[in-house]
């Protein structure tokens, strides 16, 4: 799955930066905004193949983001994970009910970061 293009929509700089790093020292390309809404542009022009998603953004949330982009027809089919530091046992349920693909809490541990955007990757590519 190395070299696929992954979009990370974070608006904390160190966070934005730790999965920047992790993800191109595992060889994925990545790109990178700090609000929704200039993701949702990034995602309409680049077609990654993964949306990494910060919950907690300013102006719109990641939840709203999420729905945007899952009712476009040209981004509906692009996997997200949501990536919060709300680390409650329900919290996790409860976003992939909402519609994420994947779920992630801060801060990541690197295992299971990966993994998860590796098991997402790989039911995209089924």
């Amino acid at each position: 799955m190395a070299g696929e293009l992954i979009l990370i929509i974070e608006d904390n700089e160190k966070n934005r930066k730790l999965c920047r790093d992790v993800l191109q020292v595992k060889g994925y390309r990545t790109i990178e905004s700090e609000s929704a809404e200039a993701g949702i542009e990034l995602a309409r022009s680049q077609a990654p193949a993964l949306i990494l998603m910060d919950i907690q953004l300013p102006g719109m949330d990641g939840v709203a983001a999420m729905k945007q982009l899952k009712a476009d027809a040209d981004t509906h089919n692009i996997p997200i994970i949501a990536i919060t530091a709300s680390a409650m046992t329900n919290n996790r349920t409860a976003m992939l009910a909402e519609g994420f693909d994947g779920y992630q809490t801060k801060p990541i541990t690197l295992k299971e970061f990966l993994g998860e955007i590796e098991r997402v990757l790989k039911v995209r590519s089924q």
